[in-house]
């Protein structure tokens, strides 16, 4: 499981919109890649090379580096079988593990729920970001979400006695879209006030915090500090949550692409040196993940909605290297010109959940998938 004496912690982030893994990851030496991509192919000579196949986009400098320290995993063609290209659809299935059916059980919640199946720490999972992921979402297991710790407070300008009413309110809005207004109520009922309790222990991460790390201003540079803040407090946090928008590239691909992807760098390497600062790197893994990859072909200006992506798991205690195969951009190895996945995105979940958190993957994950090889074995 775990290399260290602490308890494992998880950093989850989103990539919305879905990220053109192609572009993530491009495979330079491979002509078709170019014969597809005439628009928004990346240059060979501006890759940072993996292997003498493979490299990362040139704005992926943190990712680059880390691997070559041996904590980045790259695991190539994640996906599951018959892919949905729609957002809100894929994003679902990725968060509730659920491909062929609308489920509100996040696979998250359901980790919070088997870390602290009481409830006893209403800090176990934290989002950074507004609303809920539905990935978090579970009745009866509390998740604080907060935009910027500094001047958090869901309570914040609620003045007089109808304080509950108005802070549950605040939480229907922020929750519905996430769980569904059905379950919403309930939900609140034995789960939002506790998530409330979570605001002023929140705000303490931020009093104490020091670090020689200037981050960027950018909203997702801002969210890792954040995290960084929590896990440095103590305050037994084991799942945080961000994401990072704007990925969905039909259009104007590169110029869009590229500060996102630079920021997205940048702010995981601020996160990595702040940890390291403050000797508490060695129990932390982060997922990075979106819910497609891009179409083979561009569009002439972008990438359509495709499927078969690549998920990316950084830290130290990660055992780097790339895993599973690239899919084949030979059209006939397709799938309906998209890249052909061979790694069900559960098996990823299934690893991090069994060897990583050292819990029951089939309880969180809800079946028996393969484990890959992407943590470091304990010492």
């Amino acid at each position: 499981m775990t290399s260290t004496n602490k308890d494992p912690i998880l950093v989850v982030v989103q990539l919305t919109g879905g990220s053109d893994y192609m572009n993530m990851v491009v495979p330079y030496a491979d002509s078709l890649y170019y014969d597809n991509r005439p628009t928004v192919g990346i240059p060979s000579e501006d890759v940072l090379p993996i292997n003498d196949r493979f490299g990362f986009n040139p704005n992926l400098g943190t990712f680059k580096n880390l691997y070559d320290q041996g904590q980045v995993a790259v695991v190539n063609g994640v996906g599951y079988p018959n892919p949905n290209r729609s957002h809100f659809r894929a994003m679902d299935i990725w968060h509730t593990c659920e491909p062929e059916k609308i489920a509100t059980e996040g696979w998250l919640g359901r980790v919070i729920r088997d870390i602290d199946p009481h409830g006893e720490n209403v800090l176990t999972g934290v989002n950074f970001g507004r609303g809920l992921p539905r990935a978090m979402a579970l009745t009866g297991v509390p998740v604080a979400s907060v935009a910027v710790l500094e001047g958090y407070g869901v309570l914040t300008g609620i003045p007089g006695q109808d304080q509950r009413a108005r802070a549950l309110d605040v939480f229907e809005r922020m929750y519905s879209p996430a769980i569904g207004t059905g379950a919403t109520m309930d939900y609140l009922g034995r789960t939002g006030l506790d998530a409330l309790k979570g605001a002023d222990i929140l705000k303490t991460a931020a009093d104490s915090y020091s670090s020689t790390v200037e981050y960027a201003a950018t909203p997702i540079a801002q969210s890792l500090r954040g995290m960084a803040q929590v896990i440095l407090k103590g305050l037994g946090t084991r799942v945080l949550y961000t994401s990072q928008g704007g990925y969905d590239t039909h259009a104007n691909q590169v110029p869009v692409q590229t500060p996102l992807l630079s920021d997205l760098s940048a702010g995981i390497g601020d996160f990595f040196t702040d940890l390291r600062e403050h000797d508490a790197a060695d129990n932390v893994m982060m997922l990075v993940f979106t819910e497609f990859g891009r179409r083979v072909k561009d569009n002439g200006s972008g990438s359509d909605h495709g499927s078969g992506g690549a998920s990316y798991l950084i830290g130290q205690p990660v055992n780097g290297g790339m895993l599973g195969a690239y899919p084949s951009l030979k059209e006939e190895d397709q799938l309906d010109g998209d890249l052909h996945f061979n790694v069900d995105f559960r098996s990823v979940y299934s690893t991090i959940v069994d060897k990583w958190m050292g819990l029951d993957a089939k309880s969180a994950i809800g079946g028996n998938y393969e484990l890959l090889d992407f943590v470091r074995p304990s010492n």
